[in-house]
């Protein structure tokens, strides 16, 4: 019997495989482009991020036109701040902290665009990331999980109550589904800071929901 055998070459990268082995990761990209200045691995940092930062910031800012703008000028600062990125430092709540920075900006210098995106029902749509799937992966306690698993509307109308500082953190925590080290690192508050504020905000949400709830009139049976 003179049956031939195949093998595949060592070190042959497997079908459906070679992304996932080929792909840099953010910081790889970072002093890849610091060391050659290479635009591709720049162009990669925005393409990675694009959809998520944007998505972030048209939710922060409440336009669609705005959070382009913000976005643009996120990434020319990031482009501008390169050689300040510290070695060691994860990219992602670096890019974030900058990010939030320039929106907070824009609003201060637009007020009257000051109304939460959260109350603008264009913004969401079946391609952005719901709170409930971004809760499963986050540090939020069981309570905490149940107050934002109230219907969309309810949590929109709620958090327009909130302070603008309240509604970033709970965009972070919620709807980014960051780790609160990170946000910690985003908004240069001390991680027991994020915590107590987290917490502090879901009491207030749960208070507006009662109220919510008190001043519904009552159904006939």
């Amino acid at each position: 019997m003179n049956q031939k055998t195949e093998f595949e070459p060592i070190g042959t990268v497997l079908p459906g495989f070679e992304s996932r082995v080929s792909e840099p990761t953010d910081e790889e990209l970072v002093a890849s482009y610091l060391e050659t200045r290479c635009a591709s691995d720049f162009e990669k940092l925005v393409k990675r991020y694009e959809r998520e930062l944007y998505t972030f910031l048209r939710r922060f800012l409440g336009d669609a036109q705005q959070a382009e703008d913000v976005f643009q000028a996120t990434f020319l600062s990031v482009h501008l701040r390169i050689d300040q990125f510290e070695k060691g430092r994860r990219f992602r709540p670096w890019l974030y902290a900058i990010a939030s920075n320039k929106g907070i900006d824009f609003m201060r210098r637009n007020r009257r665009h000051q109304a939460t995106s959260l109350d603008a029902k264009s913004i969401y749509n079946d391609s952005d990331s719901s709170i409930g799937q971004n809760l499963e992966g986050s540090e939020s306690t069981p309570d905490e999980k149940a107050v934002f698993n109230e219907t969309g509307a309810r949590v929109r109308v709620a958090l327009r109550e909130l302070s603008e500082p309240t509604q970033h953190l709970i965009q972070l925590a919620f709807y980014q589904g960051m780790k609160y080290s990170d946000i910690a690192e985003i908004l240069q508050i001390p991680l027991g800071t994020v915590k107590s504020r987290v917490f502090t905000a879901i009491r207030k949400l749960n208070q507006i929901w009662t109220r919510m709830d008190d001043s519904q009139p009552a159904r006939d049976t």
